[in-house]
């Protein structure tokens, strides 16, 4: 694996992106929804960071199954969520890669009837982006490479991992052999 973003450097942006939150804000209570499981680690440092009234809450929705690093099917559950009816929205996700699963959960926020939703990544993947949506704060972009830790995992392995790194072709065969060793 190779480091792309250090736990300090990692800090530092969620700092800066949570500081234009707050300063973006509007002086309502804010309700956040952080899409599981990827986002855990950053709505975690997040919310600790914006200063203002808020609710939390979470969604999931996941594309990816198995030992894949290609995009499946979107499934979204809602089951968890809090009620977010005209309520200022801010829906947090790990990674904005193609665009494709942030658009669809936002759309399918606007049919629960907030007052506003806006977004914010922790990760724009350069050059994959496939549809019009854009997220409204991004902490970090980063070249296109399959990237775990901070939340971020490959086969629901190194979410733990405090920095950011790339899987190499050689990690990915290791990772292989050794499944079912733990």
């Amino acid at each position: 694996m190779k480091t792309l973003l250090t736990e300090s450097e990692l800090q530092t942006g969620v700092s800066q992106m949570a500081a234009a939150i707050t300063a973006s804000s509007t002086g309502r209570q804010l309700t956040i929804i952080g899409v599981l499981t990827g986002s855990v680690v950053l709505l975690a440092d997040l919310i600790r960071q914006i200063d203002q009234p808020m609710r939390v809450g979470v969604i999931q929705a996941s594309s990816y199954r198995g030992a894949t690093t290609e995009r499946g099917e979107l499934v979204i559950n809602s089951a968890l969520m809090i009620d977010i009816s005209g309520r200022d929205v801010l829906l947090v996700d790990d990674i904005f890669d193609t665009g494709h699963t942030l658009a669809k959960v936002v759309a399918k926020l606007q049919d629960l009837g907030p007052a506003s939703i806006r977004s914010a990544v922790l990760l724009r993947k350069t050059g994959r982006q496939e549809v019009d949506y854009q997220p409204d704060f991004t902490a970090f972009s980063i070249p296109d490479e399959f990237v775990v830790g901070y939340g971020l995992d490959y086969e629901d392995m190194y979410r733990n991992l405090p920095y950011l790194a790339a899987l190499e072709p050689a990690d990915l065969a290791k990772h292989a052999s050794q499944a079912g060793a733990f």
